[in-house]
């Protein structure tokens, strides 16, 4: 008869994580770790590669959210391929074959009960979905690869590659720096500012593998890899996602794939991060669209904030004068500037602007506080900025800004002074008994803003 424990692992209590519990299934001697998430009568494998660990991804931010969006479309089939995250190890001189690697899908999709599926595989597990899709078409619907190639070597026939040195290169920064903030900034271009990523995608690393079996599993797939020959055998639809901007694997690789698949739509990314974390939301875009033949719906939330614009006074013929790398160099500092007092007076960077930024608080004062931290940290760096503030309703979608509250923040950003911080009387209405003081500088028109709005000068504040 079983003990009371085992009644309890066998009982009711199963029911409480069915869908989400880590689940195991043998592939030769090795376990690989899976889990199944939702109901939908689409079946999806998520597939990210060397930078998984199942266990660490309801930990991770974003994730949450990005799960419940994929699992109202689709029952999400996860899993980490030997060699990484929750699943066992491989000896660093015995890398599993590519076409090995496929076995890892095969056994998972058996063990989750997945006759046919649509895959999305990104970076180094691009390849292994490929020839997997080549050589099981029957069991795949349909295909999406973001951020990935068919080859990363240069060859004859494939001048987009990279060369042996560079190869060699990357895998020996790989085994010197893998699980540190510095590799993660390195291989994801446009996320170097943001700490709170850089730390979750190195501890995300640590977790996924050791640094030397990451760099034999790359020096591999990177050095020795090539499924172009499995592409015309491909035939589920396909949808190729590429960031603009990477270092580490150009555009012209996921253009190669499109160009060369039957059936297969590209797409080109802002940015340049590697890392599936930034693109979530155009994930899933692309994903439900594919699935389903519609986009899901964007949920719109109408919130009171305070906006804020700022912007470099005299940044064209600063960038003339200096020169394109010394203009870069003062506007990356100027960057960092603004970040590191947003980060502070606990502002929500919206987006840049090229040479200023757009900006919200959910309290003018500290804005206000947050701006006059602003002049002076550039004033330091020998920058003057304008800054125009506004407190309105605005629509929140996504990570984006919206409404008539933001323009009428832009316009009184470009209607302020050098090193000013120009606010609209309802800031000054709602900052009363703050201990900030304001000069009144007229109703000047706002351009495309109607009605008459007083416009005040922030000359002083108490912190």
């Amino acid at each position: 008869m079983p003990t009371e424990v085992g009644r309890r692992l066998l009982g009711d209590d199963v029911d409480m994580i069915k869908g989400e519990q880590t689940r195991y299934v043998a592939v030769g001697d090795a376990d690989v770790a899976f889990q199944v998430v939702g109901d939908a009568s689409v079946d999806l494998l998520y597939f990210y590669g060397l930078g998984s660990h199942l266990e660490l991804l309801r930990l991770t931010d974003g994730w949450n959210e990005f799960l419940e969006r994929l699992t109202a479309f689709a029952r999400v089939i996860l899993f980490d391929r030997r060699g990484t995250g929750a699943s066992d190890g491989v000896p660093r001189a015995a890398i599993p074959s590519v076409e090995e690697w496929t076995e890892d899908i095969c056994a998972v999709l058996d063990a989750a009960g997945a006759d046919q599926v649509a895959i999305i595989a990104a970076v180094d597990a691009g390849p292994i979905a490929m020839l997997f899709a080549a050589l099981h078409p029957e069991r795949v619907r349909s295909l999406v690869l973001l951020n990935t190639s068919a080859r990363y070597l240069v060859d004859r026939d494939y001048p987009i590659g990279a060369s042996r040195q560079d190869v060699d290169a990357l895998v020996e920064v790989v085994a010197s720096t893998w699980g540190t903030a510095g590799f993660t900034s390195a291989i994801n271009g446009g996320e170097g500012d943001d700490v709170g990523f850089l730390e979750e995608a190195a501890r995300w690393a640590r977790f996924a593998a050791t640094p030397r079996t990451a760099a034999a599993q790359l020096a591999y797939i990177l050095g020795d890899v090539d499924v172009r020959s499995a592409l015309p055998l491909i035939q589920a639809p396909t949808r190729v996602l590429h960031v603009e901007e990477s270092p580490i694997l150009p555009i012209g690789h996921g253009r190669y794939i499109a160009e060369h698949l039957e059936d297969a739509t590209f797409t080109a990314l802002p940015g340049g991060s590697l890392s599936m974390t930034p693109h979530l939301t155009a994930v899933i875009d692309e994903l439900s669209e594919f699935l389903t033949g519609r986009r899901p719906p964007v949920e719109i939330e109408r919130v009171l904030t305070t906006v804020v614009f700022t912007d470099i006074v005299g940044s064209t013929e600063r960038a003339v004068g200096l020169g394109d790398r010394r203009w870069r160099a003062l506007l990356e500092a100027h960057d960092d500037a603004v970040r590191q007092e947003l980060a502070r007076f606990r502002g929500n960077e919206i987006k840049t602007t090229g040479d200023g930024f757009l900006a919200a608080f959910d309290g003018p004062a500290r804005a206000i506080h947050c701006c006059a931290a602003i002049i002076e940290a550039t004033s330091r760096l020998g920058i003057e900025v304008r800054i125009g503030l506004h407190t309105g309703e605005c629509e929140r979608r996504g990570d984006d800004l919206s409404g008539i509250a933001v323009h009428i923040a832009a316009r009184i950003g470009a209607l302020a002074a050098p090193s000013e911080i120009l606010v609209s009387s309802t800031v000054r209405d709602l900052v009363v008994g703050s201990g900030i003081g304001f000069e009144g500088r007229g109703t000047p028109p706002l351009k495309g803003v109607p009605g008459t709005w007083e416009l005040l000068a922030v000359t002083s504040q108490e912190t």
